[in-house]
């Protein structure tokens, strides 16, 4: 009867004592998104845009992006340019851009998830995708 009770007692504290331990900003936090980080004043370039059909590209015209859900005083462009398709094992560079993050003035710190709508003008038709990530931003 003592080794149940005792058996019992622990496994409270240990089940108390994990929940204890996690932070409470994982509840924001999605799973295989980047993580991105951003001070009051700073852009970062996240990568290359571009979309290619046998290493050659078949847009009309640059890459367009849009914040679909976010924090305010935020800012995504497309910084036009020549951008190596990686992925495809292409060798020559192709027209795309450089996806661009900036913050202007940062007053609290904050986390926060970023949804961002990038739309590619192809031969094909528009061709829409968005692209989820993990957002920290300090003053």
């Amino acid at each position: 009867m003592r080794f149940a009770s005792a058996t019992l007692v622990a496994s409270i504290f240990l089940g108390l004592g994990v929940f204890g331990v996690c932070p409470a900003a994982l509840a924001q936090t999605i799973w295989g998104a980047s993580s991105v980080a951003l001070k009051s004043g700073e852009s970062l370039e996240l990568g290359p845009i571009y979309w290619v059909s046998h290493c050659k590209s078949i847009l009309k015209s640059p890459p367009e992006v849009e914040i679909l859900d976010g924090p305010p005083g935020l800012q995504a462009a497309i910084k036009e340019s020549m951008v190596l398709p990686r992925q495809q094992r292409c060798g020559s560079k192709v027209p795309g851009g450089l996806l661009v993050l900036s913050a202007k003035d940062i007053e609290d710190p904050s986390y926060t998830n970023l949804t961002l709508r990038i739309t590619y003008k192809t031969r094909d038709g528009d061709r829409k995708f968005s692209h989820v990530l993990n957002l920290s931003l300090i003053p």
